[in-house]
Protein backbone atom coordinates (compact mmCIF):
# COMPACT_ATOMS: atom_id res chain seq x y z
CA UNK A 1 0.00 0.00 0.00
CA UNK A 2 1.17 3.23 -0.94
CA UNK A 3 0.72 6.19 1.39
CA UNK A 4 -1.70 9.18 0.12
CA UNK A 5 -0.24 13.08 -0.72
CA UNK A 6 -0.60 14.89 1.97
CA UNK A 7 -1.70 18.53 0.70
CA UNK A 8 0.18 21.55 1.60
CA UNK A 9 -0.34 24.62 2.49
CA UNK A 10 -1.87 26.67 0.54
CA UNK A 11 -3.39 24.23 -1.52
CA UNK A 12 -6.68 25.82 -1.66
CA UNK A 13 -8.66 22.16 -0.44
CA UNK A 14 -7.53 23.04 3.51
CA UNK A 15 -9.45 25.87 3.35
CA UNK A 16 -12.78 24.85 2.36
CA UNK A 17 -15.24 23.56 4.82
CA UNK A 18 -15.72 20.12 4.31
CA UNK A 19 -19.17 18.42 3.45
CA UNK A 20 -21.24 16.05 5.87
CA UNK A 21 -21.19 12.24 5.15
CA UNK A 22 -24.66 10.47 5.58
CA UNK A 23 -23.27 7.33 6.27
CA UNK A 24 -20.45 5.52 6.74
CA UNK A 25 -20.45 2.72 4.00
CA UNK A 26 -17.58 0.79 3.05
CA UNK A 27 -16.00 3.70 0.66
CA UNK A 28 -15.67 6.03 4.01
CA UNK A 29 -14.27 2.56 5.91
CA UNK A 30 -11.58 2.69 2.90
CA UNK A 31 -10.96 6.60 3.62
CA UNK A 32 -10.86 5.95 7.15
CA UNK A 33 -7.86 2.64 6.77
CA UNK A 34 -6.26 4.81 3.81
CA UNK A 35 -5.69 8.04 5.92
CA UNK A 36 -4.52 6.02 8.67
CA UNK A 37 -1.78 4.16 6.87
CA UNK A 38 -0.72 7.30 5.48
CA UNK A 39 -0.73 9.32 9.10
CA UNK A 40 1.20 6.42 10.48
CA UNK A 41 3.69 6.47 7.52
CA UNK A 42 4.23 10.01 7.91
CA UNK A 43 4.79 9.49 11.59
CA UNK A 44 1.61 12.27 12.29
CA UNK A 45 -0.84 11.35 15.24
CA UNK A 46 -3.85 13.12 13.30
CA UNK A 47 -5.09 13.28 9.77
CA UNK A 48 -8.18 14.88 8.84
CA UNK A 49 -10.20 14.27 4.65
CA UNK A 50 -9.05 17.60 3.15
CA UNK A 51 -5.23 17.20 4.36
CA UNK A 52 -5.59 14.03 1.37
CA UNK A 53 -7.33 15.77 -0.89
CA UNK A 54 -11.01 14.76 0.31
CA UNK A 55 -13.38 17.02 1.27
CA UNK A 56 -15.55 14.75 3.45
CA UNK A 57 -16.25 15.27 7.36
CA UNK A 58 -13.98 12.73 8.51
CA UNK A 59 -10.68 12.33 10.49
CA UNK A 60 -8.37 9.84 12.67
CA UNK A 61 -6.15 10.08 15.11
CA UNK A 62 -3.91 7.53 16.92
CA UNK A 63 -2.30 8.27 20.07
CA UNK A 64 -0.73 5.89 22.65
CA UNK A 65 -2.92 2.60 22.30
CA UNK A 66 -6.28 4.87 21.46
CA UNK A 67 -7.13 5.07 17.68
CA UNK A 68 -10.30 6.66 16.49
CA UNK A 69 -11.88 7.00 13.28
CA UNK A 70 -14.66 9.21 12.97
CA UNK A 71 -17.15 11.23 10.44
CA UNK A 72 -18.98 14.45 11.14
CA UNK A 73 -17.37 15.24 14.30
CA UNK A 74 -18.76 18.16 16.44
CA UNK A 75 -17.30 19.17 19.86
CA UNK A 76 -20.55 18.96 22.62
CA UNK A 77 -18.77 20.37 25.46
CA UNK A 78 -15.43 21.72 26.73
CA UNK A 79 -14.04 22.63 29.87
CA UNK A 80 -10.32 23.50 30.96
CA UNK A 81 -8.08 25.07 29.49
CA UNK A 82 -3.77 23.71 28.19
CA UNK A 83 -1.68 25.30 25.62
CA UNK A 84 0.64 23.22 23.63
CA UNK A 85 2.98 23.77 21.02
CA UNK A 86 1.61 22.39 17.45
CA UNK A 87 2.82 21.17 14.33
CA UNK A 88 1.06 20.01 11.25
CA UNK A 89 1.38 17.88 8.16
CA UNK A 90 -0.53 20.14 5.75
CA UNK A 91 2.04 23.47 6.96
CA UNK A 92 5.40 21.97 7.01
CA UNK A 93 8.73 23.68 9.08
CA UNK A 94 5.82 25.06 11.19
CA UNK A 95 5.45 24.86 15.32
CA UNK A 96 2.91 27.03 17.18
CA UNK A 97 1.77 27.54 20.52
CA UNK A 98 -2.42 27.03 21.48
CA UNK A 99 -4.73 27.52 23.59
CA UNK A 100 -7.43 24.71 23.84
CA UNK A 101 -9.39 23.34 25.93
CA UNK A 102 -8.13 20.70 27.90
CA UNK A 103 -11.26 18.90 27.78
CA UNK A 104 -13.57 17.78 25.18
CA UNK A 105 -17.09 15.67 24.34
CA UNK A 106 -17.31 14.53 20.65
CA UNK A 107 -19.99 13.17 19.01
CA UNK A 108 -19.45 11.55 15.26
CA UNK A 109 -20.24 8.23 13.54
CA UNK A 110 -17.75 6.08 14.00
CA UNK A 111 -16.45 3.02 11.47
CA UNK A 112 -20.13 0.95 12.03
CA UNK A 113 -21.56 4.18 11.11
CA UNK A 114 -23.06 4.39 14.85
CA UNK A 115 -23.23 7.66 16.73
CA UNK A 116 -20.78 7.73 19.35
CA UNK A 117 -19.92 10.12 22.31
CA UNK A 118 -16.33 10.29 23.52
CA UNK A 119 -15.24 12.13 26.43
CA UNK A 120 -11.28 12.72 26.12
CA UNK A 121 -8.46 14.87 27.43
CA UNK A 122 -5.00 15.74 27.26
CA UNK A 123 -3.38 15.26 23.99
CA UNK A 124 -6.11 13.24 22.02
CA UNK A 125 -8.37 16.06 22.90
CA UNK A 126 -6.07 18.44 21.13
CA UNK A 127 -5.42 16.33 18.24
CA UNK A 128 -9.26 16.20 18.07
CA UNK A 129 -9.31 19.34 17.96
CA UNK A 130 -7.09 19.89 15.73
CA UNK A 131 -8.22 17.65 13.41
CA UNK A 132 -11.91 19.33 13.56
CA UNK A 133 -10.23 22.79 12.55
CA UNK A 134 -9.20 21.16 9.40
CA UNK A 135 -13.06 19.88 8.07
CA UNK A 136 -13.97 23.74 9.14
CA UNK A 137 -10.82 25.47 6.94
CA UNK A 138 -9.04 26.28 9.92
CA UNK A 139 -5.02 25.89 10.03
CA UNK A 140 -2.41 26.11 13.38
CA UNK A 141 -1.24 29.28 11.32
CA UNK A 142 -4.32 31.10 12.06
CA UNK A 143 -3.50 31.08 15.69
CA UNK A 144 -0.47 33.00 15.31
CA UNK A 145 0.12 36.45 16.05
CA UNK A 146 -0.67 38.88 13.24
CA UNK A 147 3.20 39.59 12.71
CA UNK A 148 3.78 35.88 12.50
CA UNK A 149 1.18 34.81 10.32
CA UNK A 150 2.31 37.77 8.07
CA UNK A 151 6.42 36.46 7.80
CA UNK A 152 5.32 33.01 7.24
CA UNK A 153 2.96 34.01 4.56
CA UNK A 154 5.87 36.25 2.85
CA UNK A 155 7.86 33.07 2.88
CA UNK A 156 6.04 30.94 0.92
Amino acid sequence: MSPLVIKKYPDKILRKECSPVKSVAESERKIFNDMLFTMRHFCGIGLAAPQVGISKRLIVASVEDITIKLANPEILDTSGFDTMIEGCLSVIDVAVDIKRPAVITVKGLNEESKIIELKTSGLLARVLQHEINHLNGRLIIDYMSTWKRLKFKLKK
